[in-house]
């Protein structure tokens, strides 16, 4: 089934793939997390795409409003299909990054609000290394959302925030991550 943004200005738009290893977040986990996160008012800038693979969920931010985000993989030739994916979603505001997720770190000088990370299932370092990309670069109100296999359970908190929401859809589960405030104000499930 061809990769597509679900909504917002870039809707319909079809997407293309790295080869390789990348498993890109089903349509409907999309949909669920976007939904969630649009609910909540959890669209802000600035927004990083973490393990970006096909660029899909930056895009699908980028298409829903966000005005900026930067989109960050390791593999060459997905940052050149993330470039592509972009131009063909005609979305502005987005910035692809070659790097590593835990080696490549945001810049404190620049906080982030939205934190989006699709590492691959089977590494038990992705929670670290999201961590380590991310930790002295959030704003104070920042959420970390990190798509899981849903037979893991995520850790209760992350980078300072504490799990808020964890939904599972298929194979797949998305845990998010917000400050300590703002959980006990919205209430954890």
């Amino acid at each position: 089934m061809p990769l597509r943004v679900i909504a917002g200005s870039a809707r319909g738009v079809q997407l293309r793939q790295p080869r390789g290893d990348t498993r890109p977040t089903s349509a409907r986990l999309r949909e669920a997390l976007f939904s969630m996160l649009d609910a909540a008012d959890l669209l802000r800038s600035p927004a990083l795409d973490l393990y970006a693979g096909s660029g899909a969920l930056g895009i699908e931010a980028l298409s829903r409003g966000v005005e900026q985000c930067t989109l960050v993989e390791a593999a060459r030739h997905a940052c050149d299909i993330i470039t592509e994916n972009l131009e063909r979603a005609h979305v502005a505001g987005g910035t692809v990054v070659r790097g590593r997720v835990g080696r490549w770190q945001a810049d404190p000088d620049h906080p982030v609000s939205l934190v989006m990370a699709d590492p691959p299932y089977d590494d038990a370092t992705s929670w670290s290394s999201i961590e380590a990309s991310v930790q002295d670069a959030l704003a104070a109100d920042a959420t970390i959302v990190v798509e899981h296999a849903a037979r893991q359970a995520p850790p209760a908190e992350l980078a300072g925030r504490l799990l808020w929401r964890d939904r599972r859809h298929g194979e797949g589960a998305v845990a998010i991550y917000r400050a300590a405030g703002a959980v006990q104000e919205g209430g954890s499930e």
